[in-house]
């Protein structure tokens, strides 16, 4: 029978305290993330990743001292080999923590497949997020001559909205009960200046936001499709989300905010919308706060996934 290798692709979390450093200096080094050459970017990456230490250490302590991603995306590894059966077998690469791709290659290498499928668990493509982990395994399988199928993008997925929609659905009539509910939509931000260079990210958010509202059937449906996680001084493409949420509570509406961007639970959603977001909703003096569960292993997620991969192979 012939062996198919699925390689999950995520970016990757510090399991422990004691990887967040080296966590934080990976991801700022990242080439898609700070386009500066060396030895300029290495010593830029070092120190922000020293100031950013004491922030990182605070946010994965409230997670029990590090992030539930790679426990996450495994289980999502695990549901996804189920689902495809025979002749499968998914693996689990991390951009900035481990399993990092050069040990998922050879992991993969050991199981001697014929094809390999690049599934990255980011719906909507980034330069910053599927282009540079699609490099990071270009560069660890160099000189391994095997057929490999990507899957760039998904952003308007089947089974990816439905999924999501049994999750809004029940905190939407929940909400309703505190007065008409304003939906957040949210997905992680980019800095504006990699979005003029061409990069698709936001347009495929918004394609997202589109669909799922009309997945939704809720008419009419207040919402608003805003921007989270911004730092530093660039500007950031917006809406910002901790402006429309104090906007909403000003207006005494009931929140439900949808992680959009996210398939999986992590710090931007344990520790970002569950208690910084929430806190300030509530301190502004917000009727209600929903925060909708990401798709996770959502059966119908799921099975959406194994649709990319057998198109993905179809598609030669």
């Amino acid at each position: 029978m012939k062996k198919t290798a699925v390689v999950l692709l995520n970016l990757g979390g510090p399991s422990t305290q004691e990887e967040i450093r080296s966590f934080l200096f990976s991801l700022f080094y990242d080439p898609s993330i700070l386009t500066f050459p060396n030895p300029f970017r290495y010593f830029l990456a070092s120190l922000l990743a020293r100031r950013r230490l004491k922030e990182a250490q605070h946010i994965y302590s409230c997670l029990g001292g590090g992030s539930p991603l790679l426990k996450n995306t495994n289980a999502q590894a695990l549901a996804l080999e189920t689902e495809l059966g025979k002749g499968f077998r998914v693996f689990v690469a991390m951009r900035h923590a481990s399993p990092l791709s050069d040990e998922t290659v050879n992991n993969v290498k050991a199981y001697a497949p014929d094809e390999v499928v690049l599934l990255p668990l980011y719906p909507q493509y980034s330069t910053t997020t599927t282009q540079s982990s699609f490099r990071a395994w270009a560069k660890a399988a160099q000189g391994w001559k095997i057929k490999t199928h990507f899957v760039h993008s998904y952003p308007q997925e089947e089974g990816f909205l439905v999924a999501m929609k049994e999750l809004v659905l029940p905190h939407y009539w929940e909400a309703q009960k505190k007065g008409k509910p304003r939906v957040l939509m949210m997905a992680h931000g980019l800095p504006e200046k990699i979005i003029k260079k061409g990069d698709p990210y936001q347009r495929h958010v918004e394609e997202t936001a589109k669909s799922l509202i009309a997945k939704l059937g809720v008419y009419p449906l207040d919402s608003v499709l805003c921007y989270q996680s911004r730092v530093g001084p660039l500007k950031w493409i917006g809406p910002y989300a901790d402006e429309e949420i104090v906007k909403s509570a000003k207006e005494n509406r009931p929140l439900v905010v949808i992680p959009l961007s996210f398939v999986s639970e992590h710090s931007e959603t344990l520790v970002e919308l569950d208690i910084t977001y929430r806190d300030l909703a509530l301190r502004e003096g917000c009727p209600a706060y929903h925060r909708v569960e990401t798709v996770q292993t959502h059966p119908l997620f799921i099975k959406g996934l194994a649709r990319l991969v057998v198109h993905s192979k179809l598609n030669v």
